[in-house]
Formats: structure tokens, sequence, C-alpha cells
């Protein structure tokens, strides 16, 4: 009679489903794990190709969810015309500022995205823009949306095939931190946010429409003003974030803000196509700032690191609810008809940004003392 020694094999590449049911099934999850934690103490690769196709993947779920968002300009001036239905301005920014929102509650179950897609959102924000633009005058809007959305599934793909997990978490991340609704440095932070995405959200969704309604600009260079702004944001999301590292961000998102709501109220004085045009790339510059800061701003002020994820989620998820309340917000003073208020809603945005400019310069004071030359 034969003596057999059965043998399990430690094959860390099988998959799940590969797995074959077995008594020693126990220490086999234990081992896995130990493997599972070591991994997770070495540093992330830093370059190959594995490293390369996480990163192509991110690129292009935040080129078709944020950079999708941040078209919404076109959207909302091609919706003005009423060559689809007739609506009022505020009613019309409720289908951004939902979009909107919807993408930042996702954070409560998705975790934290430590760099919130600093380039990859702004991208997206200046190609489909003049895609939408370039096919409503040959194919329709039917169409010329059906487009996107074909473009969307192909380049979504991508990341459904390459996007690995690196380390599986050795426990579920909670979903909800009640001690930081009792963190002042966390609540005064998500406030001020909450502010600064208010105003710089009617920023997104108006400008295109400003241009045309007034008459600054033809058709066709109205609809790339919000190419224009966001291809200064994709600047303004990169550079600062690079400088960020000696700086600290709270040094950059309070001035950052506050340009944001100067160039705003510049706005009510604009009346060429030039100083359009440069108002446009400065407020793009700065909103980067405004949009790429609040991640590292998340890291400085929480100090159990392991709860930085559900930190991060409920912060994004409180402060949507300003995206959701700019746009349709700024629609309501504008009113309907031919004379829309716009100096009214460029003071309610820039109202809004220089109070939020405020508020991180008071954490900013408060939190690390009013030395200049102070990383904070």
């Amino acid at each position: 009679m034969e003596n057999r020694k059965e043998k399990t094999p430690l094959n860390f590449g099988d998959s799940v489903a590969n797995k074959q049911p077995n008594p020693v099934s126990e220490p086999m999850t234990n081992c896995e794990s130990a493997v599972s934690t070591a991994k997770a103490q070495l540093p992330p690769p830093n370059g190959g190709l594995t490293a390369w196709l996480q990163v192509l993947g991110c690129f292009m779920l935040y080129f078709n969810t944020w950079g999708l968002a941040n078209a919404f300009g076109e959207f909302q001036t091609y919706y003005e015309s009423g060559a689809m239905f007739k609506q009022s301005s505020s009613d019309i920014a409720w289908i951004g500022s939902v979009q909107s929102l919807m993408l930042l509650l996702t954070g409560v179950f998705a975790g934290p995205c430590y760099d919130a897609g600093f380039l990859r959102s702004a991208l997206g924000g200046v190609i489909y823009p003049v895609v939408l633009y370039r096919l409503i005058n040959t194919i329709g809007f039917g169409w010329s949306t059906r487009v996107i959305g074909f473009v969307a599934l192909a380049t979504l793909l991508i990341p459904i095939a390459v996007l690995r997990l690196r380390v599986t978490p050795p426990r579920v991340r909670a979903m909800v931190d009640i001690s930081a609704l009792t963190d002042v440095w966390y609540m005064s932070f998500v406030i001020t946010t909450f502010l600064a995405f208010m105003g710089l959200f009617v920023l997104l969704f108006y400008l295109s429409f400003f241009a045309e309604n007034n008459q600054i600009t033809d058709k066709s260079m109205a609809a790339y003003i919000v190419v224009i702004f966001n291809a200064a944001s994709c600047f303004g999301r990169t550079v600062p974030n690079a400088i960020s590292d000696k700086t600290g961000p709270f040094n950059l998102i309070a001035p950052g803000t506050l340009l944001a709501g100067i160039f705003t109220f510049c706005l009510m004085a604009v009346n060429k196509e030039a100083s359009l045009i440069v108002v446009t790339v400065l407020a793009g510059f700065v909103s980067g700032v405004v949009i790429g800061m609040p991640p590292l701003c998340f890291v400085a002020i929480t100090p159990d690191k392991s709860k930085l994820g559900t930190r991060m989620g409920m912060g994004y998820a409180m402060m949507g609810l300003g995206v959701l309340a700019g746009g349709p917000g700024a629609g309501n003073i504008l009113g309907v008809g031919q004379d829309l208020n716009w100096p009214g809603a460029w003071a309610f945005s820039g109202a809004s940004c220089v109070a939020a400019g405020l508020g991180y310069a008071g954490i900013r004071i408060v939190k690390y003392g009013k030395q200049v030359r102070v990383r904070a």
C-alpha cells in the first residue's frame, strides 16, 4: 500500500476561484494574511508595467467621471438655448449639481482618493466639451451624447482590465467616524470647503453661458471658455501640489481660494473677449489649487492616519452639498428672461470663495501660528 502524503502548495499568485477547499484552509488564510501584511509594509512599486497600468487605469476613471462633471458648463450652455426644453438656469443647474454630488457621495463607500484626480479630471474637462460642441452641429445633441457614452464605455474597459488590489486590507474600513463630528479642526475645514465648492462650481457651470449670453464672444468661442478654464486648472492641480511638499497645504489653499473669489468679482466688469480669457485663465489656475489641496489638508488635520480614508470620505460627502447648492443658488439669483442678474450671481460665487479663503486662513493661523515661514 502506497503511503501518500498530502501536500498543500503555497502559490500566492493563484486566484480565489482556483483554490480547492481542503481541511487546512484556515492555515492557508492565515498565511495569506501574513503575506498581505508583509506586502503592506513594503513601499508601493515605483515603476514597471504593473505600476504604470494602475496609473493608466486611474487616469481613465477620473477622465470619465470628474472629467464629464467638469464639462457640464458646455451642457448648461446648450440647455440654456432652449433647443431641448425651456427651464430656468436654476432648474438646469440641478442636473450638473446632482451629478457632481453623486460622485462625492461615493467617497463614503469607496474610501480615499488621495490625489483627487489632480490632472486627469481636468483633462476630461478639456476634451469632452470640445467633442460635444463639434458633434452637436453635425449629428445633433442626441447622437453627440451617445458618442460620448461610447467613448466612456470603451475607455472604462481599461481600468476594469488592468486595475489590481496590491494589498488586501487587514480589516473592513468603517464608513463613518463619529468622533470626527466633534473634531474642531476637521469640522472647520469641512464647513470652509463647503463654502469654497459652493462658489467655485458656479464658475464651472456658468462661464460659457455668461460669454454667450452677454455677447462677449461668439458662440464658437464661448464653447471654448470652459475648455480654457479646465486647461488652466490642470496646472493649478499639479504645480502647487508639488510646491506644497515644502510649504504645506494650508499656505496654498488659503490664498488660492481668496484669489478665486477676487477673480470672480472681476467678472462683474468684464465686457471684452480678451479680458474674459485672462480672468478665465487666472480663475482656472487657482480653482485647481482649491480642488487639489483638500486631500492634503485632510492628511494634515488627521492625527490617526488609520481613520484617514473614513474621514476623507465623510468630508467629501458633506462638502459635496456645497456643489449641490452652488449652481442652483446662482441660477436663482440670475433669474429668467433676457436681463439676467449676472453681477448678483458673480457676487454670490465670489463672496463664497472669499469667505472660504478667510476660513482657511483662520485655520492656518490658529492651528500653526502667525509666523509666515512655517510649513502648514
